[in-house]
């Protein structure tokens, strides 16, 4: 069977034609998948910079002491509360902490700057190559 559908020229090139369409279509298949795989890990690296970013000034933000503070000096007596304002200047360690978690904001922050920009460079340059070859 194989051999009357080579011997007529017309099937032949249709079947040529096909293979051709297939493996366009299988290639075409393989770039959007790349991409994509490149696109998400640029989001989860850029999401867990975030993320991170965010754990760290939680924990080194005194948001709850605040709090707490505010809740025992409505409590205590008005002479207690004068105590309670000369001891709320922060320390030399609290100082050095807030100095960390600032630093480490600002890398983190720049990390995923630095990661957004490539990805949008590399998608500038992936849509003007596709525009030069007559695809989109």
């Amino acid at each position: 069977m194989e051999l009357l559908e080579t011997q007529d020229p017309e099937k032949k090139k249709l079947i040529e034609t096909s293979a051709r369409h297939k493996q366009e279509l299988e290639r075409e298949l393989k770039n959007v998948s790349d991409r994509s795989e490149k696109m998400l890990k640029n989001a989860l690296i850029i999401g867990g910079v975030l993320a991170a970013t965010y754990l760290v000034i939680t924990q080194f933000s005194g948001s709850k002491k605040k709090k707490k503070k505010a809740s025992k000096i409505v409590q205590e007596a008005p002479e207690e509360i004068e105590g309670a304002d000369q001891e709320e200047q922060p320390s030399l360690l609290a100082g050095v902490g807030d100095r960390l978690m600032s630093m480490a904001t600002v890398f983190l922050v720049d990390l995923a700057k630095e990661k957004l920009s490539d990805y949008l460079k590399e998608k500038k340059s992936n849509d003007n190559t596709g525009v030069a070859t007559g695809r989109k």
